[in-house]
């Protein structure tokens, strides 16, 4: 049996969200993979079952990577204020440090891999939000809202802004990139919609 080489492994991973970011997850294949990697096919099943195995696990890794950075520094026994800032501190800056890795957990959402691996995010990540989504309605920060509501108020549009700055353009193709000025001037915006 052939054994694993880390840097093959971690080449094949970044490769492969460079090639779905760009093709689509319906024309992806291990094949074309292989290619970009300059390995064989039987060097990828080393590492993974199959083509779904492989987004899988990826995408799981991703998943995992994105809830401790979006954790770091987050108490959720902080102030609405003080939490959701740090929030947007840790969700605006992976994203921006990781723009392939953003641009593919839009396009799994809309995926049949979508429930698989936003599942991984459940655990401590879930915890925490809840705790510090009850402790505010508790203080009487906020109101209690429906999860989907909240959420599009509360982080919808600092993704954009980040989708924006990613892209390079905004609406119409305008040019944009995002500022500490701009994000902080919407996060105003968005605190001002939820606080009581």
């Amino acid at each position: 049996m052939r054994t694993r080489n880390t840097e093959k492994e971690e080449l094949v991973k970044q490769k492969a969200i460079e090639l779905i970011v760009k093709e689509g997850l319906e024309n992806f294949s291990v094949n074309k993979l292989a290619k970009a990697c300059g390995i064989s096919v039987a060097t990828l099943y080393i590492y993974y079952k199959d083509k779904d195995d492989l987004i899988v696990k990826i995408a799981v890794e991703g998943a995992k990577q994105m809830s401790e950075e979006v954790l770091k520094g987050f108490d959720p026994d902080a102030s609405f204020e003080d939490g959701l800032r740090q929030q947007w501190k840790n969700r605006s800056k992976h994203m921006i440090d990781n723009p392939l890795a953003a641009q593919l957990f839009e396009m799994l959402r809309g995926s049949t891999y979508h429930e698989e691996v936003y599942k991984v995010i459940v655990g401590d990540f879930a915890k925490s939000m809840g705790i510090f989504m009850k402790n505010a309605i508790e203080r009487g920060e906020i109101d209690p809202l429906p999860l989907e509501v909240y959420w599009s108020v509360a982080f919808a549009p600092m993704y954009n802004l980040v989708r924006f700055h990613n892209e390079g353009k905004s609406i119409g193709g305008r040019k944009f990139t995002l500022t500490e000025e701009l994000l902080w001037q919407t996060f105003d915006l968005v605190l001002k919609a939820l606080k009581k």
